[in-house]
């Protein structure tokens, strides 16, 4: 597979390619505030062959002599993803050739792929850079002590991370993580849940994390959240925030759950938001 078949969008002076680490399945019962049904035939109206599959997406940004990579999937934890690393070589980037890898949050779908599983740091050479209110909730015991027993193997799995990074670990606020990569807090889902404004030249592009788990259905019912979100309402008013000024500014956005296109465009139409996916630039 040649390079040109991932989907990239040039940003200015930056090329970010989307690279797919697979997909996990979530139950729709993991939904509040819509019914299964429904659920179901908003994934079906919009063409989902398989309306409980999430896809996993990771990103690669290219530019100023940097090669940085935007989350690392899920690594196969829990039969999830762990297609990165073949498809990073299939796009003709080896893991020794990433010197920053930023982190949107530290869920198990997000930093799986950070360790090989023999315990080893998967990108030797790369600086984990991560919100330091993220860092702060997985390292803290209290918080680990009251998770329930499946959010407790997902504090283990950050841990894990974070350990193995310890040498290589930076943290941030907000502001400008790498020139030309500002941080853009998005709370709700996780404490330190960030998006990344790649932004070069009169172009810009919003990586916005997990913003969405199933796009067609939260994009259009954005008052819908997911078992996952940390607070839930919090994450619901980010969304609906987040996809008011997108839609009106019109931002190339990407998403971690986004379908394998990588990259969209938020319409908004009689009060109702929609997905649009762009092809490559």
């Amino acid at each position: 597979m040649s390079f040109s078949h991932f989907p990239r969008q040039q940003i200015g002076d930056f090329t970010v390619t989307a690279i797919s680490d697979g997909y996990l399945t979530a139950s729709f019962e993991f939904l509040s505030n819509i019914d299964a049904t429904d659920a179901d035939s908003i994934q079906r109206a919009a063409g989902e062959s398989n309306p409980l599959a999430v896809h996993i997406n990771c990103y690669v940004v290219q530019g100023g002599g940097r090669t940085v990579l935007i989350d690392s999937g899920a690594g196969g934890i829990k039969q999830w993803g762990g297609h990165l690393n073949a498809n990073l070589r299939h796009a003709g980037i080896a893991p020794d050739a990433i010197d920053t890898v930023l982190l949107t949050h530290a869920h198990p779908d997000h930093v799986g792929g950070l360790m090989t599983s023999d315990g080893q740091c998967a990108f030797p050479n790369a600086e984990l850079v991560v919100n330091e209110r993220e860092l702060a909730f997985w390292q803290d015991d209290a918080n680990l002590a009251r998770a329930s027993e499946r959010a407790r193997g997902n504090f283990k799995i950050a841990r894990g991370v974070f350990d193995g990074y310890h040498d290589q670990l930076r943290t941030f606020s907000t502001g400008e993580v790498l020139p030309g990569i500002q941080a853009m807090p998005l709370p709700g889902h996780t404490e330190g849940h960030t998006g990344f404004l790649v932004a070069s030249h009169d172009a810009g592009l919003l990586i916005w994390g997990d913003i969405v788990h199933f796009p067609h259905i939260q994009i259009q019912r954005p008052e819908v959240t997911i078992a996952f979100d940390q607070d839930a309402s919090l994450a619901a008013a980010t969304r609906s925030r987040l996809l008011d000024s997108v839609s009106a500014d019109g931002v190339l956005i990407a998403g971690m759950h986004l379908g394998e296109l990588g990259f969209a465009r938020i319409r908004r139409s009689k009060g109702e938001y929609g997905l649009a996916y762009e092809t490559d630039a």
